[in-house]
């Protein structure tokens, strides 16, 4: 027979080899079998959701900043504070909105 430590050193049926990442030693992993250095099997997976979860929030925050939820918060207050008071349509709030940001600059710087 062979030495010992050579037995089940090449992959086989459902295993792969993985190399450290700066080369280094050469290991053999079984499908559902974790690395011995305690990193997850699949860190770009869990990159890319964070990545995902870090863009969603950019979004989020740019289109707060725009005003983008605007209207829907003051259809909201309407709805809570003045039940019987007509609620007018998205294009007339930007229209009044834009219309008093004129007459009445306040913190802008033209």
């Amino acid at each position: 027979m062979g030495c010992p430590d050579r037995i089940g050193t090449g992959p086989g049926p459902g295993r792969r080899t993985c190399q450290g990442r700066h080369g280094g030693n050469t290991r053999t992993l079984t499908a559902a079998a974790q690395p011995d250095d305690g990193r997850s099997p699949r860190p770009a997976v869990i990159r890319r959701l964070r990545l995902a979860a870090r863009l969603r929030a950019f979004v989020s925050w740019f289109d707060a900043v725009l005003g983008g939820q605007d209207y829907q918060r003051y259809v909201d207050h309407l709805q809570r504070s003045h039940p019987g008071c007509e609620i007018p349509s998205e294009r007339e709030y930007w229209r009044r909105r834009h219309a008093d940001a004129d007459t009445n600059p306040q913190n802008r710087c033209c």
